[in-house]
């Protein structure tokens, strides 16, 4: 890949990522049943070790985890090369910060997404996310 596609793709990432984040927790703060929708049909999730596959499961995980407050400090983008992909634009999306939920200390969290395109639309093709306590 030349220098300037490279550079082209990490600047793509980076605008669709930080787009992306902001959306992801303000609808886990506030609207957390449209969370699915940002989800591929087959999705992956690890949420602190427990795993889920597919959107009903991921759904159904994220309606019984309280109220929250998501807050990011760090973010980080980069494009996957295709050839790892399979041909598929995707881009790694990492993310820490802390998050408080109803009746529960502050936890301090590390969140990495995989995000494909989907026509004109980032969908999450994985989701990791790891307390650090």
């Amino acid at each position: 890949m030349a220098a300037t596609d490279f550079k082209s793709k990490a600047d793509q990432a980076c605008l669709a990522g930080e787009e992306f984040h902001k959306l992801y927790y303000e609808t886990f703060d506030k609207r957390r049943s449209k969370l699915s929708k940002l989800y591929l049909d087959t999705a992956s999730l690890v949420w602190n070790g427990n795993a889920c596959n597919g959107i009903a499961e991921i759904a159904k995980l994220f309606e019984q985890l309280p109220s929250s407050d998501f807050k990011v400090e760090t973010l980080d983008c980069q494009p996957i090369i295709e050839e790892a992909t399979g041909s598929h634009t995707s881009i790694l999306v990492n993310i820490s910060g802390n998050v408080k939920f109803q009746d529960s200390k502050v936890h301090i969290f590390h969140q990495n997404f995989i995000l494909t395109i989907q026509g004109d639309v980032w969908k999450i093709a994985s989701d990791c996310l790891r307390f650090q306590e």
